[in-house]
């Protein structure tokens, strides 16, 4: 049942997430993705103060937002709650290397994958 909610939920997400960039294009500055990234971050840091202090409400409405509508939506918001996660258990350091970590790693990805692509042609 999870796995359901998961799929369903995370294609609402990813509708969402679509419909926003087909309306604002990246033309100059990609505001759409900004904005989408923002509105995750907002809605699981919501969801995570609501579902830490009502736990009855966790199963399975957390797997289905968080996972599924969040997850399909942006996973930026996951990575701006570890993140924060990170910084309220007093691993600073921690949070620095993952939130730089991931940002480097995430474009070095995108250009290896455009010259693996470019390569193969």
């Amino acid at each position: 049942m999870k796995w359901l909610l998961v799929f369903g939920f995370g294609g609402v997400g990813s509708v969402l997430r679509v419909a926003i960039a087909l309306a604002l294009p990246f033309r100059v500055f990609p505001w759409a993705t900004l904005g989408v990234n923002f509105a995750g971050c907002l809605a699981i840091g919501v969801l995570y103060e609501v579902f830490e202090t009502h736990p009855p409400l966790v199963n399975p409405w957390r797997i289905a937002l968080v996972g599924g509508l969040l997850g399909g939506f942006t996973t930026f918001s996951a990575f701006g709650l570890e993140t924060w996660l990170l910084l309220q258990s007093g691993r600073a350091l921690a949070a620095v290397f993952y939130a730089l970590g991931s940002v480097a790693l995430g474009v070095l990805g995108v250009a290896a994958g455009i010259a693996l692509a470019r390569g193969a042609s």
